[in-house]
């Protein structure tokens, strides 16, 4: 099922006066990825990705098209890792943020 315009707005909206719920965005789409939920994670990350610094500012970013980036965050995307990768770096960059894995048994 496709995302209605309003249910976009309202994250975006969310994302820019909610600091806590921006990094918790963030969080879950790493975890998600983490997990092997990757259909989940990349529709979290295209979400955040979409809030925030936008595909036009994150292709100059990384240097890849910005329908590049939005196909490999598609339902039906595969991004390579490296691209996977490079993009969250930029993320954390962008956001000064460091995310770190935690071994739990």
């Amino acid at each position: 099922m496709a995302l209605t315009r309003d249910y976009k707005e309202t994250i975006r909206a969310r994302v820019q006066r909610d600091p806590e719920f921006k990094e918790a965005l963030l969080k879950e789409a790493i975890e998600c990825l983490l997990a092997g939920d990757v259909d989940a994670g990349k529709s979290i990350l295209r979400g955040f990705i979409k809030a925030t610094i936008g595909f036009e500012e994150l292709s100059k970013a990384v240097d890849k098209k910005s329908e590049s980036l939005i196909r490999m965050l598609s339902p039906k995307g595969n991004p390579r890792a490296n691209n996977l990768f490079q993009i969250i770096a930029h993320i954390q960059k962008q956001e000064g943020v460091h995310m770190e894995v935690k071994l739990i048994r």
